[in-house]
């Protein structure tokens, strides 16, 4: 598709963030994106482009380069992709998490896959355009974010309330989606249009403060925590059939007797219990329920005391057409008896958001996947986790989640490696995703 060759250089670029190390811990002091602008920065220079920095807490940085299209009535399509990662347990691993190795064909370390491989591949497809002096009619921006795995508040969310104008786009591609798959019911590659909403709860258990000597009878809230959480764990909510969903489904390498009943409400989770990929069943429950797992608890405060109050920070994901009330309802309907005696306050929230599948983009995408994969259709997808698409969704923007791996990078390797042990990407999918920047920007910017 280009001249020359971008393996190379998109390789060398990921490689490069890789070890920036921008580690996001959810705290305002972590991140320190800044090292990942400052080089992006350095390595978009020279074209004729603006370029702006914008750093809402010190090493809080995102960037914006654009390439101002002739035609303000043309549409305008960003770029987006983060420059932050999730933290890591590097005994976990096989190599260093930050080493950015080329090992058989694979960069190896953390946002390999979340998502620092489009991060690099949009930087290069946009300096390649920008060096050759395309002029285009829309306009194209590049946007490296700062702080999607905390919520977006320093990065996108930021951007979205107080610079919208610098990224303000019909189209919108980030990450999420763009994995090949052929079975029989044909070739396949996936386009996220929607997410689920956040609903974090923290549940607050009371007890009676006492003596660890004596338990006999006491009033425990650490005790009645565990029966919280278990309550929790065993809660079946309703099943919700989702069109998105109906569509992804019949596209799913599995029996054709589990895929009908994936989509029966009645029943749907008893077929999500027949299937032997334990990564195919968390995607297909997920897709189908509003989710309850309760991963943080705190409390206590010496061993020989016996505790009065308990947190316990529950992460719930919604389906559209959720509200809060329903959450309320869910929480209360799997607590039972125990509900009275729980406080429920909420500690993020985020609606649900999605974008409709048929649109000039789609079909822009879907051309130039072909030129790739000539047998493959798009299938829409929702994600269970959240992005920084939701901010412009919620804008009025259709905003998708793409990419385009090679035939050899499957469902099971992106779901094991996202947030994983030992993340890694080819160098093959990076190619085919900078050439696939290309030439959708091309085809729908003129």
């Amino acid at each position: 598709m280009t001249e020359e060759p971008v393996t190379g250089e998109v390789t060398e670029l990921l490689q490069a963030l890789i070890r920036n190390t921008c580690v996001n811990d959810g705290t305002d002091e972590s991140g320190h994106e800044v090292r990942s602008s400052d080089l992006l920065r350095g390595y978009l220079e020279g074209a004729s482009h603006s370029i702006e920095t914008y750093e809402p807490l010190p090493g809080r940085a995102s960037l914006v380069a654009r390439i101002e299209g002739s035609d303000p009535a043309a549409p305008t399509l960003c770029l987006m992709g983060h420059t932050d990662v999730v933290p890591v347990t590097a005994e976990g691993w096989s190599r260093d998490p930050f080493g950015g190795e080329l090992v058989d064909g694979e960069v190896w370390g953390r946002g390999a896959i979340d998502m620092l491989n489009l991060t690099s591949s949009m930087a290069v497809a946009f300096r390649r355009l920008a060096a050759e002096g395309w002029r285009p009619r829309g306009t194209l921006i590049y946007f490296a974010v700062a702080d999607e795995e905390a919520a977006g508040t320093h990065g996108a969310e930021w951007m979205a309330d107080n610079e919208y104008d610098a990224i303000r786009a019909d189209y919108v591609l980030s990450e999420s989606g763009g994995v090949f798959s052929a079975t029989d019911v044909g070739q396949t590659v996936t386009l996220t249009t929607g997410e689920k909403g956040v609903a974090w709860r923290r549940l607050r258990i009371h007890g009676t403060p006492g003596h660890g000597s004596m338990p006999y009878g006491a009033d425990n809230a650490v005790v009645k925590a565990a029966a919280v959480v278990a309550r929790l764990a065993q809660y079946r909510p309703e099943t919700r059939i989702t069109d998105t969903w109906r569509s992804f489904a019949a596209t799913l390498d599995l029996p054709a007797d589990i895929r009908v009943d994936l989509v029966d409400p009645a029943r749907a989770l008893e077929a999500v219990g027949r299937i032997d990929d334990i990564r195919m069943a968390k995607l297909a429950h997920a897709c189908t329920h509003m989710t309850f797992s309760p991963n943080v608890v705190h409390g206590g405060v010496k061993t020989n005391v016996i505790p009065d109050v308990v947190d316990v920070d529950v992460d719930i994901r919604v389906l559209p057409g959720d509200t809060p009330a329903d959450v309320s309802r869910n929480i209360s309907a799997a607590l039972g008896d125990l509900a009275d005696g729980v406080e429920v306050t909420t500690l993020h929230e985020s609606n649900p958001t999605s974008s409709e599948f048929d649109s000039r983009l789609r079909d822009v995408l879907e051309k130039v996947t072909r030129q790739t994969y000539p047998e493959a259709t798009l299938v829409p997808r929702m994600t269970t986790g959240g992005t920084d698409l939701r901010f412009f969704r919620e804008k009025g923007a259709i905003g998708y989640g793409f990419g385009l791996f090679s035939s050899g990078f499957t469902a099971s390797d992106f779901a094991a490696r996202f947030h994983g042990h030992d993340e890694r990407i080819d160098v093959e999918s990076l190619r085919l995703t900078t050439e696939m920047w290309i030439q959708v920007a091309k085809e729908l910017l003129g």
